[in-house]
């Protein structure tokens, strides 16, 4: 049986551990000496960092310049006027018996203001999620049920609805949010680092990693004029099993939308359901 963790709330709302180093220092411990007829070791395995070592992460130390970048690449986001996002994503579950096994999901978006459409594909669930600036609706494309429920009339204004009275966190919402003014994750940041410059898939990044009372994450951001996340990691510590989630994000910027696009319509089998309110804290 699988259960839920606190990375799920993470993850599909919206980020690889750090502890690299200890790892790889637990693994020579525990090791056999190499006998005599094995090959000799004399290139790192993976990663291949440049220069040969991984980079050093100070710790406990929050670097302004990396929150900054978190900053900055909201505020890009912000500037926006309609976004396409697909994700591509792997998911760790953990079975009672403490077995991690891990899930594949994508993710696409189509936002606009006020508006935006979320289709989650994965091996557990699928999911789609409508608002139009006026409603919100969700829907189950497998059991044809949807809930519909009355929104305000922005974005953020919608999310933060959504979240409060229905406990519902959207995937990823969190991209668009460093930047707000008040933002209590920014003070509750552990640790922040700028790991360096990364290659990801032929563009060049900036690597973050960032600590948070019960997740280590890390964030790639492509340089120069458009700081966009080009791939997220995250690792829950609340779980022994130190489950993760990792995705990579291929943007398309200012794309033409229509009203059709986020409007939701049932099918002729679809059935209407009440959209339970969150009685959490």
């Amino acid at each position: 049986m699988l259960h839920r963790s606190a990375l799920f709330a993470f993850a599909t709302a919206s980020l690889a551990a750090l502890a690299l180093n200890a790892c790889q220092k637990a693994e020579k411990a525990n090791a056999p000496a190499p006998s005599s007829s094995q090959a000799k070791v004399t290139k790192a395995d993976f990663p291949d960092w440049p220069g040969g070592t991984m980079p050093e992460v100070p710790k406990g130390t929050v670097d302004p310049g990396a929150v900054q970048a978190l900053k900055d690449m909201s505020q890009y986001l912000m500037t926006l006027k309609t976004i396409g996002l697909d994700t591509d994503g792997k998911l760790d579950v953990v079975t009672s018996e403490g077995q991690r096994v891990q899930l594949d999901g994508k993710t696409s978006y189509k936002i606009r203001r006020p508006g935006f459409v979320i289709r989650f594909t994965s091996d557990m669930k699928n999911r789609d999620f409508f608002y139009d600036g006026k409603q919100f609706t969700i829907y189950s494309p497998a059991l044809q049920y949807y809930a519909t429920a009355a929104a305000p009339a922005t974005n953020r204004e919608a999310l933060d609805v959504m979240y409060n009275k229905y406990g519902i966190k959207l995937p990823l919402e969190d991209l668009f949010r460093w930047n707000d003014t008040g933002n209590e994750r920014i003070d509750q940041l552990k640790a922040a680092a700028n790991l360096g410059t990364s290659m990801q898939n032929g563009v060049e990044t900036t690597h973050y990693a960032f600590r948070e009372p019960e997740v280590d994450w890390e964030v790639w951001i492509k340089n120069g004029d458009q700081p966009l996340p080009v791939k997220m990691a995250i690792v829950d510590r609340t779980d022994p099993a130190r489950p993760a989630f990792t995705t990579r994000l291929k943007w398309t910027l200012n794309p033409s939308y229509s009203n059709s696009d986020f409007t939701f319509t049932p099918g002729k089998d679809d059935k209407k359901i009440q959209l339970a309110q969150f009685q959490g804290k």
